[in-house]
Order: C-alpha cells, then sequence, then structure tokens
C-alpha cells in the first residue's frame, strides 16, 4: 500500500465501493482526488479511433490510481475502469497534497512510486518498437517477476489473462496464444491449466 489506510482516512479519506467495469474516472475529467485501492483490481486504459482497447497498466490492492495527475492541472488521458468488486479510498486533491506536505515520508514513498511506474512505462514504450511478439511478451514478463522477491523459474504465476497481455503489448490475443505455446516449447515458460508460469 503506497499509503496506509489509517492515514488517509485520517486525513478526510472516504471509502467508495464499485462493482465490475464502472468508470472511477474517465478521459478528459478534471484530476480532483487521490485514489488508492483497497480491494480489487482497476485498468487504466484508452481506445483508439476504431474501438480497440489499449490497457497501459494493471493496478491490484494498495495502488494508487492516477496520482500523478495531481501534481499537474491536467485533465486525464485515460480512463480507470474497475474489473472486479473495488473498494476505493477516495481522498480530494488539496488534502493529499497537504499531507505530503506534512509527512516528508509519505513524500518520498510516493516519489518512489511515480519513479517506479515511469520506469515501467518506459520499458513498455522501448517494447512496443519491438516487431517481435516474443521480445514484447518477455519484456512485460521480466518486468512484473523483477516485483517478485524469489526469482526461481517457473515459480511465478503472470497475474494477467492473455487478452490483458494483448492490451498491454499492442499485440492480438491470438498472437500472444501462439507465441506463449512457442515459448513454453522452447523452455522459457510453462502453461499448466491455462496459466502462465514463468
Amino acid at each position: 500500500m503506497v499509503i496506509s489506510q489509517k492515514i488517509l482516512e485520517s486525513a478526510g479519506a472516504v471509502t467508495k465501493n464499485f462493482g465490475p467495469s464502472e468508470n472511477i474516472f474517465t478521459e478528459g475529467e478534471s484530476a480532483n482526488y487521490y485514489f488508492q485501492t483497497v480491494s480489487g483490481t482497476v485498468k487504466m486504459n484508452n481506445y483508439d479511433e476504431s474501438g480497440k482497447e489499449s490497457i497501459q497498466t494493471l493496478l491490484k490492492d494498495g495502488d494508487c490510481i492516477g496520482e500523478s495527475l495531481l501534481f499537474t492541472d491536467r485533465k486525464y488521458p485515460m480512463n480507470a475502469v474497475t474489473l472486479n468488486p473495488c473498494e476505493v479510498l477516495s481522498l480530494k486533491k488539496e488534502k493529499f497534497l497537504s499531507l505530503l506536505v506534512e509527512n516528508p515520508k509519505l513524500c518520498f514513498d510516493m516519489n518512489k512510486w511515480l519513479s517506479e511506474n515511469l520506469y515501467f512505462k518506459q520499458i513498455m514504450a522501448q517494447n512496443m518498437s519491438s516487431q517481435s511478439p516474443k521480445v514484447k511478451l518477455k519484456t512485460l514478463m521480466d518486468y512484473l517477476k523483477s516485483k517478485e522477491p524469489e526469482d526461481k523459474k517457473f515459480r511465478f504465476q503472470i497475474p494477467l489473462t492473455r487478452q490483458q497481455m494483448a492490451s498491454l503489448t499492442g499485440l492480438c490475443v491470438e498472437t500472444v496464444i501462439r507465441t506463449l505455446k512457442k515459448m513454453e516449447k522452447e523452455g522459457r515458460l510453462l502453461i499448466e491449466n491455462g496459466k502462465v508460469l514463468y
């Protein structure tokens, strides 16, 4: 968790419950609140002119949502959509910024979180220039696994569906499925009961 629930609630945060496929915010809205998940999964996405979805990132329990926009006066360039029932803490922007000013450690933790997100975006932007589906998927899986303390082969279960992997890498689902099967034959991963072990 980026900021503890107790600290956020003491600053005035309220809990909101969302069902699956609900918007926490949409592209074009002003960033007026700090959001942090308590439980559930949220995707940050966009749609191109043809309606194809592009997922920037997936956020889980304890992650903050769209926080970088609170430090600018820009509108959200993406949507935040729940994938399942979610409990989300919501704190007004002014109170959030005051909280950071009053707590240097929280400010440092937020900088660390923002830096990690920027690192992921840089890796994925570089990855998009590759024509190889195998390179794109390997880069994504390497990044996901890098957050785990244990680095043993085939012990990490990729927490994404094939569709989510496709949306994060700019590939189509069929290409993801074919490429994962090829990577399994090469001994780079295991597929057990539909789960990808990396």
